[in-house]
């Protein structure tokens, strides 16, 4: 797998486009039914080497009207693919004034790229028997009987924080980094949505 470094760029994704790569680097995971938002990172030919989709939260309970989920992320496991992703997942979703970003990895993943793109584990999550019910059955999409972590995306000041660091120790950080600091007033607005709640409690 490559692991080489080479300069990136973001770029929007259609859904199949998205999917289509969903497909084709990670199989044990079933495409999604939908998403709000796709974005792919190419390299300077233009080849695909990545994409995350974006979109409601799979819970309920989170599904608030103000937060999205990274349902997906793929990647060649090029350097730095994952985290420059996440990152600019968490900057359009921002644009679009959303105040939370969450994912879900399994539990035996270290989620390194999340680390690197400032992203906090929430809390451990016990397998869930699945999303189906009798009044909205759903398939497996890879999710069920697994055990989870939860993560969430900086707050808009550490994001900010991160990217100005990125830009002083490079000379051309990659397109997709750096967040725009006409958001940075949703520094206090963040903190005022309700806390995640385990719902198994």
């Amino acid at each position: 797998m490559p692991t080489v470094s080479r300069r990136l760029e973001i770029r929007p994704l259609a859904f199949r486009d998205a999917c289509d790569l969903v497909d084709a680097l990670r199989r044990h995971r079933a495409r999604p039914v939908g998403h709000q938002f796709s974005i792919g990172a190419l390299d300077q030919t233009g080849r695909q080497l990545g994409a995350t989709m974006v979109g409601r939260p799979v819970a309920s309970h989170l599904d608030d009207g103000l937060t999205l989920e990274v349902t997906r992320l793929v990647t060649d496991a090029s350097r730095n693919c994952c985290s420059m992703l996440l990152s600019a997942a968490w900057q359009a979703a921002r644009a679009f004034g959303y105040l939370r970003l969450i994912t879900n990895t399994h539990a035996d993943e270290s989620g390194a790229s999340l680390r690197a793109a400032g992203w906090t584990k929430v809390r451990k999550l016990p397998p869930r028997r699945g999303w189906s019910t009798p009044t909205r059955p759903r398939r497996d999409r890879g999710t069920d009987e697994v055990a989870r972590s939860l993560w969430r995306a900086p707050s808009p000041r550490r994001a900010e924080n991160r990217a100005e660091t990125a830009a002083a120790s490079q000379t051309s950080p990659p397109t997709g980094a750096t967040v725009s600091r006409s958001h940075t007033e949703a520094d206090g607005r963040i903190d005022e949505l309700p806390a995640i709640k385990d719902p198994t409690r």
